[in-house]
């Protein structure tokens, strides 16, 4: 006796502090929400929804008492009659079986001790329950339990195997529904209903029986609850906001930040990304693409038509669902989805795809049986289509915070989780423009200033031969103000301007802007946008435009908070302060990289170019408060649209991934700009326009828009334009004004070499 007491005292010492119980961290995944909390996406293996035992249904309660523990309320940890029963049970048969576990026993192995199945790990078992329920009340070891305890399709706890087997919150589940539950811990892969459904419905019965016999239920409830059938199903996670290019960023921010605890403590990120906005950009894109698509025709079906076709994969690609025809005549095609779902095409809506054909049945290229690509149209019709050859990427932020609105890197994640909107390097084309016309006027240059649009060798001793680049529409217009060169993107001209003001600073002006120096190449090539960027980078760059002149950066996370809701982590971004003195410096806020001047003058600019240049499309939404400038690649290798209002800055682009041409004419403003226009659509509405207010020191000045002089004020062909006012001309021209302009379709973008 004296040796079994020592014994005990030694193993007393090696038993763990039980209160660890007092701090238990469950291992519930990682959730990210949209701004307007929709759930975004979650990670993490093990399913956990804690919940205080006040909110546990007592007949969940009651039926876990009934399969596992009907004593708890009555013994001191230890079931010793259980006990006595399974050492029976061992010298009868010589077999260890499972059983004289008590649920405060159970929480000692979950928690405090391993899985092995030895006599010392049970002593230390029944050692430790005595001791935690000496330190803990009933319900608290219950809580621990009924949140712990695995219940199969990896969760944890009743919550997440309500959630996982019935897509339901623990409230709202039936008391057969509850029995199933109780079933699983006894053995959660053999009892379980998605697995074995005919085991799981026997141990279900069992624990209702069980039920009825300590009077948890009456006999009428019994005989309901056993005659009802299980329905359980393995629940999806109900994605409220389907944006996994969001999902992924995010995912990745909080990995290296928390590491890998970062799938299990439950954390609750909030983006900074409005639902309304970020569905409305990943439909501009797709709807971009499509269009895109459809101008170089139909590739082909599917698969071809067949006596015996195999079935469909469960698919679908962005917007596009497989189908399999079944019935063709002159105006519709019938077709079926994967799921059975029927519908009808009509004529119109294939016209796109049909070859130049004298027969007479237009749909003859189709044949019943055949595989093809559908899509639901906006006004709810199908419309055949096919998965789009190229990719584009969007972003849009606040400007004058940071804080991302909307993200697509590509037409589907699924199919390609390369998130061209952030890791892409591609040259953005006239798009860098603006940030060589921004170094001009910095350099005393005007809106006014006159700039030769006349051919240009460049010698390169580097190349085996001179650069002698090209305007888009292969014409010349000769002497032209900035003003024109921007707003047509006039490429020879921006070429002089970039002699004139220098590579050295240009390079400077655009790493204000947050381009870094080697993104920007140290040669002449520099003036039509040679370097590379991602639709983010040039997002942040055009925000400097729209927020008054003030370099921020874009963030996606709001605020982190833990599995209580406790605050982690809460976003400070700089924030514009519009009316804080421009000498003084303000706290968290964004440093100034251009004067109110040059931003209000390259905002006037930038307008211009909806208004009367290369993106008039943009017109089609009615305000005179957009700005932007579009951006087209060497043999329209990329198409951009980087535009603005007040409050959106946003960025488009589209082009293949091997840098293949978009072909003839599809340029920045005929292939970009319409996504660009289609988010703008739903950002802006309701939003008011805000007009451009000149700052002290803008004045307009009537010129000759031939030489950038001053102009009689009775001449017919003098304009008006903005100068800062160290800058405005004082003597008057002599000349008649005869200034030339292009066709904004023909020379409406540009081409690099």
């Amino acid at each position: 006796m004296i040796a079994c007491y020592f014994f005990l005292l030694e193993l007393d010492k090696e038993l763990p502090d039980v209160e660890q119980l007092q701090h238990v961290q469950y291992q519930t995944p990682l959730l990210i929400f949209s701004q307007d909390n929709l759930l975004i996406a979650q990670f993490g293996e093990k399913h956990s929804i804690p919940l205080p035992i006040e909110k546990i249904p007592a007949q969940q309660v009651n039926a876990f008492l009934a399969a596992e523990d009907d004593r708890f309320y009555q013994h001191n940890g230890v079931d010793f009659k259980g006990l006595l029963r399974a050492s029976t049970q061992l010298i009868i048969t010589g077999k260890k079986l499972q059983g004289g576990s008590t649920i405060t026993m159970q929480v000692t192995r979950n928690f405090l001790l391993s899985n092995e199945k030895t006599y010392l790990r049970k002593l230390k078992e029944i050692m430790l329950a005595m001791k935690i329920e000496q330190r803990f009340s009933k319900n608290q070891i219950l809580e621990l339990y009924l949140n712990k305890i695995y219940l199969g399709q990896r969760a944890y706890g009743v919550a997440a195997a309500a959630k996982t087997y019935y897509g339901k919150d623990i409230n709202n589940l039936n008391l057969s529904q509850y029995a199933m539950i109780a079933g699983l811990p006894k053995a959660p892969s053999i009892f379980n209903p998605i697995s074995d459904p005919k085991r799981a419905l026997e141990r279900r019965n069992y624990i209702l029986h069980r039920m009825l016999e300590l009077q948890y239920i009456n006999i009428t409830d019994y005989k309901l609850a056993v005659a009802e059938p299980d329905n359980a199903a393995l629940q999806t996670v109900n994605v409220e906001l389907y944006a996994p290019y969001i999902a992924e960023m995010v995912r990745q921010e909080i990995v290296n930040k928390y590491g890998e605890d970062a799938y299990t403590l439950g954390l609750k990120v909030h983006t900074t990304i409005p639902s309304n906005l970020q569905i409305a950009a990943d439909h501009a894109l797709q709807q971009g693409l499509h269009e895109y698509d459809e101008r170089h025709g139909y590739r082909g079906i599917v698969r071809k038509n067949s006596a015996h076709p195999s079935p469909l994969a469960n698919g679908s690609i962005g917007d596009c669902k497989q189908a399999m025809i079944t019935e063709l005549n002159f105006n519709t095609i019938t077709a079926k989805l994967v799921d059975g779902t029927k519908l009808s095409i009509p004529r119109k809506n294939t016209l796109w795809a049909q070859p130049e054909s004298p027969r007479n049945d237009k749909n003859s290229f189709l044949e019943v049986n055949d595989s093809i690509w559908v899509r639901q149209l906006i006004d709810n019709s199908w419309a055949l289509t096919q998965i789009p050859a190229a990719e584009a990427a969007f972003v849009a932020l606040n400007p004058h915070n940071g804080a991302i609105l909307a993200l697509s890197g590509g037409f589907d994640f699924l199919h390609s989780k390369y998130n061209r909107a952030v890791q892409s390097k591609r040259q953005p084309g006239s798009g860098f423009k603006p940030f060589l016309y921004t170094a001009a006027l910095e350099k005393g240059f005007t809106l006014a200033s006159i700039i030769n649009d006349a051919p240009i060798v460049i010698e390169d001793p580097s190349q085996e031969n001179d650069w002698r680049p090209e305007n888009y529409s292969r014409r010349f217009l000769g002497p032209i103000p900035l003003r024109v060169a921007l707003r047509e993107s006039i490429n020879l001209a921006s070429i002089r301007l970039l002699q004139e003001v220098g590579i050295t600073d240009t390079i400077a002006t655009a790493m204000r802007f947050g381009f870094d120096k080697e993104q920007l190449p140290n040669t002449m090539s520099l003036a039509l946008g040679s370097g590379y960027a991602s639709p983010l980078k040039m997002a942040e760059a055009f925000a400097v435009f729209a927020n008054g002149g003030f370099a921020i950066k874009s963030y996606l996370i709001e605020r982190i908070e833990d599995h209580n809701g406790n605050l982690l982590f809460q976003a400070n971004p700089e924030i514009i302060c519009s009316d804080c003195p421009a000498d003084k410096a303000q706290p968290n806020t964004p440093p100034r990289v251009i004067t109110e001047k040059v931003n209000f003058l390259m905002n006037s600019l930038l307008r211009d170019v909806v208004q009367r240049g290369t993106a008039t499309q943009a017109k089609q939404l009615g305000r005179n408060d957009l700005a932007g400038k579009t951006g087209t690649t060497n043999e329209q290798r990329d198409a951009w649209f980087n535009g603005f209002s007040a409050d959106f800055v946003a960025s488009a682009w589209l082009g293949f991934d091997n840098s293949a041409s978009l072909g003839q004419g599809e340029t920045g403003g005929k292939a970009a700009l319409p996504i660009w226009i289609s988010f703008m659509k739903t950002a802006l509405s309701g939003l008011p326009e805000k007009p451009l207010i000149p700052p002290s020191g803008i004045v307009s000045a009537f010129i000759n828009p031939e030489d950038g002089l001053l102009s009689r004020p009775n001449s017919k062909t003098g304009i008006w334009e903005f100068f800062s006012e160290e800058t405005v001309p004082t003597t008057f021209s002599a000349s008649r004004p005869e200034i030339k302009t292009s066709d904004p379709e023909m020379d409406s973008e540009e081409t690099l070499f």
